[in-house]
């Protein structure tokens, strides 16, 4: 069974479990999210739920987004996203989904935007070796060898400088800590993609054993 949620990171912490052990979680702040429309297969072609998440002002949104809202009787939303669910049966336009989908030990997939890192060259990009660092040297931190003399050209796929993160990065197979209704939060076992307040996409792990 399929479930998600959005939320935002407040970033890292720590807990002690049961046995004593010191558990490293990032800490997701998933309030209320709304059903906003349901996709099924007779009308989409597939089946999914989509989500809205963040309040945001009336000023901000364009009239198709406040009609689009209104059937769920809800204001403008900030973030809307799509989770493709099995059971659409279990949800109605307008529901809400709290962080109480979840439950502790359950395992789950977060997916978000990585931190940018700007332009930066093969070592950070890509981990590859530098040179030797002695003054004789003039191969440091350089890109190496671009190729082959035969074809006289550049392969496509030859790792080189340039845009270092800013990716949608998924971290599998994650495992809920702890749940706080009331305060609406999720912790998760380990780190999660992106900077502090950036949204989270937080659904039933797909691989989980």
């Amino acid at each position: 069974m399929t479930k998600g949620i959005l939320g935002r990171k407040i970033g890292m912490t720590q807990v002690f479990a049961e046995n004593g052990d010191l558990i490293p979680v990032t800490v997701i702040q998933a309030t209320p999210n709304v059903v906003l429309q349901k996709k099924t297969v007779d009308t989409d072609g597939y089946g999914a739920i989509q989500l809205g998440f963040e309040d945001k002002r009336e000023k901000l949104a364009n009239k198709p987004e406040k009609g689009h809202v209104t059937k769920a009787n809800t204001a403008p939303k900030r973030f809307v996203r799509e989770f493709d669910v099995v059971n659409l049966e279990e949800y109605e336009i307008g529901q809400e989904v709290k962080v109480d989908i979840f439950a502790e030990g359950d395992i789950v997939d977060v997916t978000g935007i990585s931190k940018g890192k700007g332009f930066q060259g093969v070592i950070k990009r890509h981990g590859q070796s530098r040179g030797p660092m002695a003054h004789g040297s003039r191969y440091h931190r350089r890109p190496g060898s671009m190729g082959p003399v035969a074809p006289n050209r550049v392969f496509k796929q030859k790792a080189l400088p340039g845009r270092t993160g800013g990716e949608q990065i998924t971290i599998q197979n994650l495992q809920v800590v702890k749940v706080d209704v009331e305060r609406n939060l999720i912790l998760v076992k380990g780190n999660v993609p992106g900077p502090k307040k950036a949204l989270l996409k937080v659904k039933t792990a797909i691989k989980a054993k």
